[in-house]
């Protein structure tokens, strides 16, 4: 499980289907043409649904954010993209490690059972300007997700002490669809996404909306809402889950 993404800081991006507001909303570009924007991000993500794992059946979760933030030992996130005239390269990782232990009532065959669930999320993309204006722009996109879930079991004592047990799967799932942004202002700017595909998972679909603020031409600030659901089930191992909530990231450009 984990909390998971923002192409997201700088890649969160919507349609820009109205006239030019100003030529001053777009980042310099470097010398060389390119723009690049790396987003660090926060996403307060709950989680539902289905997962299966060594061979028992499917347990239904719905966690809260605050639930999940209880058991999280580490997370990061994080986006960024590269731009050149009309065409662009972009990435989003997610990666999250939880655990939960128990004690056990008598302690005879384990004083209490560990178990740890590591999941990574990696989207890599590239995109061409269909509008591409001072005052924003939309992309078509297409790209790849690799999904990666491991959970482990650990029995800590009594007779079953030191016996773990570990069930994994990795797969990738081919994504498409928009991505843009719409300057109001020089500073404050509509961006979002949606994304929908498959490959390994049977649906794989991710869309999100923010609102941003331009500090300068090398700093913004981005909040907003991001749902991102992924249904996969494979011999035995059944991932379907949809995690939502709020999101907020820091776009750095340079």
């Amino acid at each position: 499980m984990f909390m998971g993404a923002m192409t997201v800081g700088g890649s969160l991006q919507a349609a820009d289907l109205t006239p030019l507001l100003n030529s001053e909303a777009k980042p310099v570009a470097t010398q060389s043409g390119w723009t690049f924007t790396f987003a660090p991000y926060f996403w307060a993500a709950g989680m539902k649904g289905d997962i299966a794992q060594f061979g028992l059946p499917a347990v239904h979760v719905d966690e809260s954010f605050s639930d999940i933030l209880q058991d999280l030992d580490f997370g990061f996130m994080a986006a960024g993209e590269a731009r050149y005239d009309r065409y662009s390269i972009f990435g989003d990782i997610i990666y999250a490690k939880v655990s939960q232990d128990a004690h056990t009532p008598r302690g005879i065959f384990a004083n209490n059972i560990e178990v740890t669930s590591k999941t990574f999320a990696g989207l890599l993309g590239a995109g061409y300007a269909l509008i591409d204006e001072p005052s924003g722009h939309l992309d078509i996109v297409g790209g790849a997700r690799v999904w990666s879930v491991d959970t482990k079991i650990s029995f800590n004592g009594g007779l079953l002490g030191g016996v773990s047990r570990d069930d994994n799967a990795t797969w990738v799932d081919a994504v498409a669809g928009l991505k843009g942004n719409y300057f109001f202002t020089p500073q404050i700017y509509l961006t979002g996404w949606g994304l929908v595909g498959g490959g390994g998972a049977d649906v794989d679909w991710d869309v999100a909306a923010g609102l941003g603020y331009k500090f300068n031409n090398r700093i913004s600030a981005i909040a907003g809402y991001r749902a991102l659901g992924v249904d996969y089930n494979h011999d035995n191992f059944e991932f379907n889950i949809v995690q939502q909530g709020p999101i907020l990231g820091l776009a750095i450009h340079f």
